[in-house]
């Protein structure tokens, strides 16, 4: 799906419930607004695969792929596309592993066409979720007779 990525910014915190994203999401839309033409300037493809999610950044005519960012979905803690700000914006907060291996969570962010638009990466984005949960169960690296939250907090740390 054709989108314009906002960027990222770091973001603190282990429990992410609703609403965790609305500030982070405000920054990079501030960022984004002051340098930012009427209509939807796409930078960018999202493409929601069943294990990760590719983010194909494209060049100034929106055409060919420049580079691209690849995310594992067990390391996405939390997504949604519910913002105030604008109801375009569908952002997720993701794990980045840096070289000593320590962490850092990040929201990423990216303006939809239309509300349907980011709705529909929240979707796509749960069903990702549920089969790398369903992966991971039968791979054995989530215990079956593990609560839905014991499960979550697992996927959420998994690397894999």
């Amino acid at each position: 799906m054709e989108v314009t990525y906002l960027g990222k910014v770091p973001t603190t915190g282990m429990q992410f419930l609703s609403g965790c994203t609305e500030k982070p999401v405000i920054e990079l839309w501030k960022k984004h607004t002051l340098a930012r033409e009427d209509v939807f300037p796409a930078n960018a493809l999202l493409e929601i695969r069943p294990f990760q999610v590719w983010l194909h950044h494209l060049d100034h005519k929106g055409e060919a792929t420049v580079h691209m960012d690849t995310f594992q979905v067990a390391r996405i803690a939390y997504c949604t596309a519910d913002h105030n700000v604008s109801p375009n914006i569908f952002a997720w907060v993701y794990r980045e592993i840096n070289d000593d291996l320590s962490y850092q969570m990040d929201c990423h962010a990216v303006e939809c066409e239309s509300k349907l638009e980011a709705k529909k990466l929240a979707h796509a984005m749960m069903e990702a979720f549920k089969k790398t949960f369903h992966s991971m169960k039968s791979d054995g690296r989530i215990h079956r007779n593990s609560s839905s939250e014991e499960a979550s907090q697992e996927l959420e740390s998994d690397d894999g």
